[in-house]
């Protein structure tokens, strides 16, 4: 691997928004156009226009609530592959994202809510819910939702920044979500659901309950079939970021 000096071409206005721009190295040393930014204690990113094409902007850094309420606020989140003791942070560049007033509502999905079969909830069991997402993936490959990044999200949802959405079947949790609200965007983080159409039904009250209170944007990181026959659609960076940075005296 080799390690190149700071980015001396970053732009004045990148250099305020972003910080001092983090050491970068080459993640492929055969592949140079392919990089990341190795991260240190201090709390900065790289502009996310310097990162992989597939998102990949940085590894390293820590899971504290400063750095993740920064990272978040520039697009920016955390994938935690944490048998390999390693932080990735990704920013794509094309998002996949779901207007809550675009919500889509199958016929069959209206027929099933009309029968009032669950209950719904929010921030009930937060705890509950991250500890259900991981437990369901922990043997896949790739599982990201170990212990620290658990107790980094419970850290948020203490002071604020995390939501859940619970459904039950009276008294018991048969499906949820969970994520990161800033502004007037909702930064889904995992779903999961035990019976069918739970996660589906968390989905659409958490967009109508959302717009209902000002928000305007949902963020499903990456696209599934699942998420793309509810609504979800590629929006660019830039158009992104103009609703994450809209402020809240807008509400």
């Amino acid at each position: 691997q080799r390690v190149i000096p700071l980015n001396e071409s970053a732009t004045s206005p990148q250099r305020q928004r972003y910080g001092e721009v983090p050491t970068r190295y080459y993640m492929n040393p055969i592949n140079k156009n392919n990089m990341v930014f190795q991260l240190t204690q201090k709390l900065v990113f790289p502009d996310p226009h310097y990162g992989e094409p597939d998102g990949l902007l940085a590894v390293g850094g820590d899971l504290s609530v400063d750095r993740l309420l920064l990272a978040y606020s520039n697009g920016i989140f955390p994938w935690y592959a944490f048998r390999e003791k390693q932080i990735q942070w990704w920013c794509p560049l094309k998002r996949f994202v779901i207007f809550p007033n675009e919500i889509h509502i199958s016929h069959s999905m209206r027929t099933f809510m009309n029968k009032e079969q669950y209950g719904v909830s929010f921030n009930q069991a937060f705890h509950e819910v991250i500890q259900t997402c991981g437990n369901l993936r922990m043997e896949e490959t790739g599982a990201w939702l170990g212990k620290d990044i658990m107790k980094a999200y419970i850290r948020l949802h203490e002071q604020g920044f995390a939501t859940s959405v619970e459904v039950w079947e009276e008294s018991c949790l048969v499906g949820g979500l969970y994520g990161v609200t800033l502004g007037k965007c909702f930064f889904g983080e995992s779903m999961f659901s035990l019976v069918p159409n739970a996660s589906k039904l968390a989905l659409i009250y958490l967009a109508q309950t959302f717009q209902k209170l000002g928000g305007t944007l949902i963020d499903c990181q990456f696209e599934t079939p699942h998420l793309k026959s509810m609504g979800g659609r590629y929006i660019d960076y830039e158009e992104y970021m103009r609703y994450v940075q809209e402020p809240l005296e807008s509400l």
